[in-house]
């Protein structure tokens, strides 16, 4: 029987082995693939912290029984830290630049960031900014590393007059809720919001330029 290799999947196991220890030192931990974390320094000088967190961004290296050559992850849409695979889209904020096999310095790497570790590096970044803040004796708040949060809305149920402007302008034809008028407050509101409506589109259709066309004008065309 044939047995099949595939990197992927053995990249996947070893990096979720890795991530379920919880007594993993927190190093390793932080290296380790999985959700966006912030990183928590043990040392307390910003100097002393840009190394230790520089140690934690160094891409993996090759290992054979004692000896480190090469780095493991350098391929393309892999991150070099963990080995995850992430391809980032061209608009998005968070997408990291590209991975230096010392961080700080050295030559381009093939591979990039997972989210986890682009936040540590943006991290890193806003550290350097901070103490070159402090030496200058400026304020600057440092970045926090945050999971992403999907926005979820449900179905609207009330609309501000801003709103309705907005969708009268582009052509939506908003109307009140049916519902049944139990003074004449309530209707007069509702006509107004309708008149509003209907004001809102016809400037909209005059600023663009569209001529008004007379009835005269219709009947000649149509003979």
């Amino acid at each position: 029987m044939a047995m099949q290799f595939n990197p992927q999947s053995f990249i996947d196991a070893r990096t979720t082995t890795v991530e379920q220890n919880a007594f993993l030192p927190l190093d390793k931990l932080a290296r380790a693939p999985g959700t966006v974390m912030k990183y928590n320094f043990k040392a307390v000088k910003p100097k002393k912290q840009i190394k230790e967190i520089i140690k934690i961004l160094l891409p993996e290296k090759k290992k054979l029984l004692f000896f480190k050559f090469g780095h493991q992850f350098n391929i393309k849409d892999r991150c070099v830290v963990c080995g995850t695979h992430k391809v980032w889209e061209v608009s998005d904020p968070y997408r990291p630049g590209i991975p230096l096999h010392k961080v700080r310095k050295g030559y381009p790497m093939k591979g990039t960031y997972c989210e986890k570790h682009a936040s540590m590096y943006k991290q890193y970044e806003m550290l350097e900014q901070k103490i070159l803040a402090d030496e200058h004796g400026l304020s600057f708040s440092a970045y926090v590393p945050s999971p992403k949060k999907l926005i979820s809305s449900g179905p609207l149920t009330t609309l501000r007059m801003e709103d309705i402007q907005s969708l009268s302008a582009v052509g939506w034809t908003v109307k009140p809720p049916k519902t049944e008028v139990t003074s004449k407050e309530e209707e007069l509101f509702m006509l107004l919001i309708e008149q509003k409506s209907t004001t809102e589109r016809i400037q909209t259709l005059l600023k663009t330029g569209t001529k008004i066309i007379e009835q005269e004008e219709e009947e000649e065309g149509d003979e």
